[in-house]
């Protein structure tokens, strides 16, 4: 498949970019940090997010949704990741829309894809339990009680966590064995700590202390959580490296219109050759970033069990290109760079966490060097 957008697509991203451009600028991630907002995004513009169908991309047709693919919810994730949006996209639209349209009971499907599609909840999908992404060390335990369930443990990195309507858990049930759990967060013996993160975006760490749910919360078979789990974390990590991609895009265009305004010796800054041949480089970085995006998103949406090697390639080139751009732009923006009164620092905060979600670019590196066969 060719890599660039159909013309669909392209009126999608045209449409996104105008809306967030309008609607919620960096300013508006400014406000809530500023203000502390308790919830830590605007849920009047997630419920905007919804009129515009954004929140239904990969909800199916029979649920409400649109339908559309993951190359759709990619240009979504760039268009947040150009303007610095909180929004709970990518936690509920994503991770969890798929997760329930792959493995949820028709009863679930019913009840929670059409909500979803209408920016009607937050879901938050409970997974990493350290400091790194290890999703083959899940210590969460689910164990059998009666006819449910017994849940123990801690998951900690929950986007959105605090302010979540549902909890996807995933626990293990068996030694080799994992299962979904859909889990209330006002049921007894669930603790959710709010953590603010450096982006000021918002996570939660939870705990499971004897947490009972019955047999209908589990999400799939149990025991066979696995391959949808791994479909699931590779839809996202292929979203979050496009919200990479757009963050330094975005850093790339402010650091040019910054070269072009400062002067120094009389000259504006953009004119030396040194700087001049450093941005070439990043522009280089950059488009190679695009092309490997969307190459990823492209073999999601072919075939998911085939695009383990490309998603890992995207993520990982992701995240060392937008650790590029944020550096690169603070150095070219002088000591000025590193003041609140600039957005560049804000890029850089919000880049150095989307490389750590679902895995930093060590991560996926080893992941590629081991599907290569190192």
């Amino acid at each position: 498949m060719a890599l660039v957008l159909t013309e669909e697509q392209g009126m999608l991203r045209d449409s996104v970019n105008a809306f967030l451009s309008e609607r919620a600028p960096v300013t508006h991630l400014r406000k809530l940090r500023d203000s502390r907002d308790a919830a830590g995004f605007d849920r009047q513009l997630w419920r905007q997010f919804a009129e515009q169908g954004y929140s239904a991309a990969l909800v199916p047709e029979a649920h409400g949704g649109l339908g559309l693919g993951v190359v759709e919810a990619g240009i979504i994730g760039e268009a947040l990741g150009r303007t610095l949006a909180p929004s709970p996209f990518l936690s509920t639209a994503v991770l969890a829309a798929r997760a329930l349209a792959r493995s949820g009971s028709q009863a679930q499907q019913e009840r929670l894809l059409p909500a979803i599609a209408a920016a009607e909840v937050v879901i938050a999908l409970a997974i990493d339990e350290s400091s790194k992404h290890r999703p083959a060390a899940i210590a969460t335990r689910a164990e059998r009680d009666g006819s449910g369930f017994r849940l123990d443990g801690a998951k900690t990195f929950v986007l959105d966590g605090h302010v979540a309507d549902h909890l996807i858990v995933a626990a293990r049930t068996s030694e080799s064995g994992l299962t979904l759990f859909l889990v209330d967060p006002g049921a007894a013996g669930v603790h959710i700590e709010r953590t603010l993160m450096a982006d000021a975006h918002n996570a939660a760490r939870v705990r499971f202390e004897g947490v009972r749910v019955d047999a209908g919360a589990v999400l799939g078979s149990v025991d066979a959580a696995g391959a949808v789990l791994d479909e699931v974390l590779d839809l996202g990590r292929a979203v979050v490296a496009a919200q990479l991609l757009g963050a330094a895009d975005a850093v790339f265009e402010l650091t040019l219109a910054y070269l072009k305004e400062r002067k120094q010796f009389d000259r504006y800054i953009g004119e030396f050759q040194a700087l001049q041949h450093r941005a070439a480089e990043l522009y280089i970085d950059i488009e190679l970033t695009r092309a490997l995006v969307l190459g990823a998103l492209q073999a999601m949406d072919e075939d998911p069990g085939k695009a383990v090697l490309t998603v890992a390639q995207a993520k990982a080139h992701a995240c060392t290109t937008a650790n590029r751009a944020v550096q690169e732009g603070v150095q070219m923006h002088g000591g000025m760079g590193m003041t609140d009164e600039f957005d560049i620092g804000l890029y850089m905060k919000r880049a150095r966490t989307l490389q750590e979600l679902l895995g930093d670019a060590g991560f996926h590196a080893e992941r590629v060097a081991t599907i290569s066969g190192y």
